[in-house]
């Protein structure tokens, strides 16, 4: 049985992320998942400073952990101000305060999901190419636009060309599985 770690790099109680990435860990057969709640990781804002007067937190060493402990990730991403979340980038700092090679070359899956036309692309791209950097063979994207009017969390994604585009990316995530 595989190790999925999931979460919606967002700190928003409702997230639309953290929905579409529990849904699509749910989608991968014979695995079980670890759903993430970046609000379980909050935090001093990083800096040198911080790190030298305390050290990195337990809670950077407990999301490291979940890492080391998957046999994929699953990450989908909020678009603030056209980037990642302040909750997310500041977990990303932390964490890679430990080992810089961050996702220790786990299979990814990179989402995103808005109710804009977009559908949070800009963040998609900064992440994927930031991660691509330690992780080229096993990295994959998606991004949901109109999240409320073309996803229902018990049917999936709705409109037939963004699911037929969504299937194929997961099943290439699946395969390296």
């Amino acid at each position: 049985m595989k190790n999925i770690l999931a979460f919606g790099a967002s700190s928003s109680l409702n997230s639309i992320n953290k929905q579409f990435a529990k849904y699509s860990s749910d989608q991968i057969p014979s695995s079980k998942t670890n759903l993430l709640d970046l609000n379980d990781f909050e935090m001093p804002i990083f800096s040198i400073d911080k790190q030298k007067e305390s050290g990195i937190p337990d809670e950077a060493k407990n999301f490291k952990n979940y890492i080391y402990n998957s046999d994929a990730i699953i990450i989908s991403f909020a678009e603030h101000n056209g980037s990642y979340t302040s909750a997310f980038k500041n977990v990303l700092d932390w964490v890679s305060r430990i080992e810089r090679i961050v996702w220790c070359g786990k299979p990814m899956l990179l989402l995103s999901a808005s109710d804009g036309e977009r559908g949070a692309k800009l963040v998609l791209e900064t992440a994927f190419n930031r991660i691509k950097r330690e992780n080229t063979e096993t990295l994959f994207k998606f991004s949901l636009k109109n999240f409320h009017s073309t996803f229902d969390l018990e049917k999936g994604i709705l409109d037939a060309q963004l699911n037929k585009m969504y299937r194929s990316v997961l099943a290439d995530f699946i395969n390296v599985i």
